[in-house]
């Protein structure tokens, strides 16, 4: 008799996903040695929090962006649909001196309402992704322009900025604990619920799926409107670190949100990803940024660096895929 049973289904789903983010894991302790090397101030805790405080927005949204690239999709409206829910809640309480609350349940229904039209551009107009989030990107930031005519706001409430600038314990802020919490929940949604699992069935074959009686519709449908929701979710907390809301908020965030889920693990080419490498993806993002600006590298560069690890992670994937 063997010293240890066999694995059973939900077992041996989750040992695949952790497994996944090993290769992205060495690389970010690879990352981490080099910097520290490089710079005796990388390895501090005040520049450790720094790095935490940066990467929580950008962590919010890959959360929402892996459930799409699971299911095979893409949303290139993220930064877009972050700027429209920053805007909403700055216009309604600048202009209509709303319950600050209240402003931020708006911009919280902003994001879900753009996330909700992807999702029906996509399952009923039969758009392909890249398109209906492409226009939707267009339309979100212009939209966050109008409400203000291109005006910032700022001046928020002191008990709102708080939230990103006070450390409990002196470690954690609330938009960071906020993070933690969605990519734990994120977490045991696709490892241990039916629906978590119906997606990557969907990212496998979107027809095998809906053979197989899962309803791929609602759920891609379901997955665009938490892409939006989170997105609002993220420039909730930017906008608490800014104490301002601009219509440029998020600009270029989708490119970034992208890479941090596939630099963690995950496929282009649908069915395979999971939250723990995209926190991975995500750190190694902020990592880089950090530890490049502590060395003089110049931004400019840094976008190449960027550029050149997406591509590496692309490529590996292609290659995984191949052999597989």
């Amino acid at each position: 008799m063997s010293a240890t049973a066999p694995a059973g289904p939900a077992q041996g789903f989750l040992r695949r996903r952790i497994a996944g983010a090993q290769g992205p894991l060495v690389g970010l302790i690879v990352l981490c040695v080099a910097f520290s090397l490089a710079s005796p101030v990388f390895l501090s805790l005040r520049n450790a929090l720094n790095v935490i405080d940066q990467i929580t927005v950008l962590g919010i949204l890959a959360i929402g962006m892996t459930g799409v690239i699971v299911i095979g999709g893409i949303d290139l409206s993220v930064g877009a649909i972050l700027a429209l829910a920053t805007m909403t809640m700055g216009w309604m309480s600048r202009d209509f001196a709303l319950p600050f609350p209240l402003c931020i349940a708006l911009a919280l229904l902003a994001g879900a309402a753009a996330g909700l039209v992807n999702g029906l551009l996509v399952t009923r107009a039969r758009l392909p992704a890249f398109i209906a989030t492409l226009t939707m990107m267009s339309v979100a930031r212009g939209l966050a322009n109008l409400t203000t005519d291109g005006e910032q706001v700022v001046g928020f409430p002191d008990w709102f900025t708080r939230l990103s600038t006070v450390r409990h314990f002196g470690v954690l802020s609330i938009t960071v604990t906020l993070f933690i919490a969605l990519a734990l929940a994120a977490t045991v949604f696709l490892n241990f619920r039916a629906g978590g699992r119906s997606l990557y069935a969907i990212g496998g074959s979107a027809e095998v799926a809906r053979l197989a009686g899962i309803a791929v519709r609602r759920l891609t449908l379901l997955v665009y409107v938490m892409s939006g929701l989170l997105a609002a979710v993220a420039g909730i907390a930017l906008a608490a670190r800014l104490d301002s809301a601009q219509p440029s908020d998020g600009l270029g965030y989708e490119l970034d949100t992208i890479a941090a889920v596939v630099i963690g693990g995950a496929s282009l080419a649908g069915g395979v990803g999971g939250i723990g490498g995209t926190v991975v993806g995500v750190l190694i993002i902020g990592v880089l940024h950090n530890g490049l600006n502590l060395v003089g590298v110049s931004p400019f560069v840094q976008q190449v660096v960027i550029g050149l690890v997406i591509a590496a992670a692309v490529t590996a994937d292609t290659l995984r895929r191949q052999e597989g």
